[in-house]
């Protein structure tokens, strides 16, 4: 990414920081899409990210019963648990996670997270905005 590019999503963010405000969000306001390079089933809808202005990105995510995904964490990634179950397996082992459960997935860790039959709806905050980590 340039210089320019980098300039102007600061001075974006700067502008856009100074007109958050205290926000409530429900599942029903965030608009769900397919997951960007997933090809497994599973969907997010982000609510505040870096074209709210937000510094992080807060959303939810849902994941269709039996799936898998594994990658690399491009960020730092807080899920918590609202229905469901899910699964997170990395190197060091396997956490299984149901609702109020939440997991943390530092930057740089490689992953399989992995749904039962039941699926899993969660919410998630990650640092520094995910869809910018993708395009570095």
């Amino acid at each position: 990414m340039g210089w320019q590019t980098r300039v102007s999503r600061y001075v974006g963010w700067k502008a856009g920081r100074q007109r958050m405000k205290v926000q409530k969000f429900s599942l029903s306001d965030a608009k769900l899409v397919k997951s960007p390079g997933q090809d497994a089933d599973v969907y997010v809808g982000n609510l505040v990210d870096e074209t709210t202005g937000g510094p992080v990105t807060i959303g939810y995510g849902r994941y269709a019963p039996g799936q898998a995904l594994t990658e690399t964490m491009a960020v730092d990634d807080t899920m918590i648990v609202l229905e469901g179950r899910l699964s997170v397996a990395t190197s060091d082992g396997t956490v299984t996670a149901g609702p109020g459960d939440i997991v943390y997935m530092p930057k740089g860790q490689s992953v399989t997270i992995s749904t039962d039959e039941e699926g899993a709806t969660t919410a998630y905050v990650t640092y520094p905005h995910w869809a910018e980590a993708r395009e570095s």
